[in-house]
């Protein structure tokens, strides 16, 4: 099985203008359209949402979120929630 590094850079440009799912390394997430990403993969939204533990904390509004702070980041369907797992597969 070989590994095919991908680059994130791409993918999160398709998401500006989309609304996401952001999670943070201390265990936040944030909800919000996706307003820009720089060279760096700091991630600005606009009508943020913060939630912890399944709850919501209240709306922000406008976030820039550092990139090293990231978890991981993920577009959601039209009716507000994550799309889910996906499946992994390897390489025959």
């Amino acid at each position: 099985m070989s590994f095919i590094p991908l680059n994130p850079r791409p993918f999160l440009q398709n998401l500006v203008g989309k609304e996401v799912n952001v999670k943070i390394k201390w265990g936040q997430e944030y909800t919000g359209r996706l307003v820009s990403t720089d060279s760096y993969m700091n991630i600005q939204l606009s009508g943020a949402e913060e939630w912890a533990g399944g709850e919501s904390k209240g709306v922000l509004g406008q976030v820039l979120i550092r990139c090293n702070n990231v978890l991981w980041i993920s577009a959601r369907d039209q009716k507000g929630n994550s799309n889910g797992d996906t499946e992994m597969k390897t390489e025959a």
